[in-house]
């Protein structure tokens, strides 16, 4: 019993949370909540969510931060913003990846959100 016990501890030692948002600051935590309703609205691309919670008056570590902490899949988030711009205009599969890009997703995302939306 002894051995399950040592074995249990280091492991259960080594286990981080999933979250450390419980030991940010209040400016941070408040970030990160703005940036869950904005990821719930609309795509964002990583920089173009840190270029939206600066606009919204938080500094440049807190948008980073909230940024690095928010639960979200950049590639869906692509995929849902190259939905969003076939539904109010035409675009070549081309063009979209260009507007994805400009908008601030990595190539390798932009590309997969028009692949997806294309579907």
């Amino acid at each position: 019993m002894k051995k399950f016990f040592a074995l249990t501890l280091v492991v259960l030692s080594g286990v981080v949370p999933a979250s450390s948002a419980h030991a940010a600051t209040s400016g941070q935590r408040n970030a990160l909540h703005s940036a869950q309703a904005y990821i719930a609205m609309a795509g964002f691309s990583k920089a173009g969510l840190t270029k939206q919670l600066v606009y919204e008056r938080f500094s440049k570590s807190e948008a980073r931060w909230a940024v690095n902490h928010v639960r979200v899949s950049w590639n869906a988030e692509a995929v849902q913003s190259a939905r969003a711009y076939l539904k109010m205009t035409s675009f070549s599969r081309e063009g979209l990846i260009t507007q994805l890009e400009y908008e601030g997703f990595t190539h390798s995302q932009a590309v997969y959100g028009v692949r997806k939306a294309y579907r």
